[in-house]
């Protein structure tokens, strides 16, 4: 199997967690009702540490092995920036895609980091790659049961969106796969920015302890944090 095949594979697997996540969020009345509560939140809290792994693991490591340390940080914070501003943008229209929104401006960047990684031959685009389908599956969960709380949406419709949207998982890893593996540090900036915006969206929409209701501010600070631990982090190396 060539390593392109290989690349549009895993980017596709990748992918098709979304769907699973949205049928799997279409059944209804677990019983009983405290089970259905506490499988929810386990949903959530599971994307969460998916999503903080693939920051910890992957996207930080190698986003910073080939930046210089002031750009890696400039990437870095404009992610959670461009994150919380399309989050606000779509919260001021009604909020009922914001989770949608999330799940594709992270998919796409990190498919797009997972083909040209495979190109390169390195290991850790296949831990990319799993840590791109544990996070898929809980935002395709939490986007659908969001979308179908509006109301403005049928159940098949959404299931069908869903299903169409794994296509761009296999386009973003050939992009990467054809064009990025030659510019390491065009491909950097664009898994620190993944990371940057993860972050937000991580202590914004999923880490319910640390949320207020329609408040940026913690999500904000999560980002700063982060980036201050990772100034020094860069300065000690």
């Amino acid at each position: 199997m060539s390593e392109m095949v290989h690349a549009l594979l895993l980017a596709t697997m990748g992918g098709i967690t979304i769907p699973l996540g949205g049928y799997l969020a279409a059944f209804e009345d677990i019983r009983p009702r405290w089970l259905e509560q506490e499988f929810r939140h386990a949903v959530i809290a599971f994307g969460g540490g998916a999503l903080l792994a693939a920051v910890a693991l992957v996207l930080v490591p190698e986003g910073t092995s080939h930046l210089h340390p002031l750009a890696a940080l400039a990437a870095f914070a404009a992610g959670g920036i461009v994150f919380f501003a399309a989050d606000r943008f779509v919260q001021q229209r009604g909020g009922s895609g914001s989770q949608l929104m999330a799940m594709l401006l992270d998919f796409v960047p990190e498919s797009l980091a997972l083909g040209a990684m495979l190109a390169a031959g390195e290991p850790a685009g296949l831990l990319l790659a799993l840590l791109i389908a544990l996070q898929n599956f809980p935002e395709g969960f939490n986007a659908y049961r969001e979308i179908i709380q509006s109301g403005d949406v049928p159940s098949r419709r959404v299931l069908r969106a869903f299903s169409a949207i794994v296509v761009l998982g296999p386009l973003a890893a050939l992009g990467g796969f054809v064009f990025l593996e030659a510019y390491r540090q065009v491909l950097s900036a664009i898994m620190l920015f993944a990371a940057g915006g993860i972050l937000y969206l991580t202590f914004e929409d999923i880490a319910p302890q640390a949320k207020l209701s329609k408040h940026w501010a913690p999500a904000l600070g999560a980002v700063a944090g982060f980036l201050l631990g990772l100034a020094g982090h860069l300065a000690l190396h």
